[in-house]
């Protein structure tokens, strides 16, 4: 299992896309200097979503980018998947015969099946949308705070 900086950047600038570009394209450059992000490691991270479906560009003057699809269509386990691969833990190794094979199984069969079972459910039922809710709330709640 692996929740790599690519991953956590990746998900960060489309939170960013879909708030920014609900009617125009957004220049990559934008999304990187309200992230704090190189805009060299960002033009990595989009040409794997673009490759995996989950962004577009638009070439010319007024281009940018744009999600391909509505925020609550997709998916954070498709977007961390394309960025890192598989988000499950590694299988247990159990060879037959071998010291160690039944541990080995009830390692696979009580901790890893199920942790891998949760993250996958967890991951395909949160969506952009969901962070993107939860990022307005967060913004609505903090903005009328008054400190004296």
């Amino acid at each position: 299992m692996n929740f790599s900086k690519r991953s956590r950047y990746g998900i960060r600038a489309l939170v960013d896309l879909a708030v920014h570009a609900q009617d125009t394209c957004v220049q990559l450059s934008d999304i990187a200097s309200r992230n704090d992000i190189s805009v060299k490691y960002l033009e990595q991270i989009f040409t794997a979503l673009r490759k995996a479906g989950v962004i577009r560009s638009m070439k010319g003057p007024q281009g940018g980018y744009l999600l391909a699809d509505s925020p609550e269509n997709i998916r954070i386990a498709d977007v961390v998947a394309a960025l890192d691969g598989s988000y499950l833990l590694e299988e247990e190794e159990i060879v037959p015969g071998k010291n160690g094979e039944a541990t080995a199984a009830v390692i696979q069969s009580m901790l890893i099946e199920p942790m891998n079972k949760m993250v996958d459910q967890f991951l395909r039922e949160l969506t952009l949308k969901n962070l993107t809710d939860s990022l307005e709330e967060y913004n609505g709640c903090h903005q009328h705070m008054y400190y004296i």
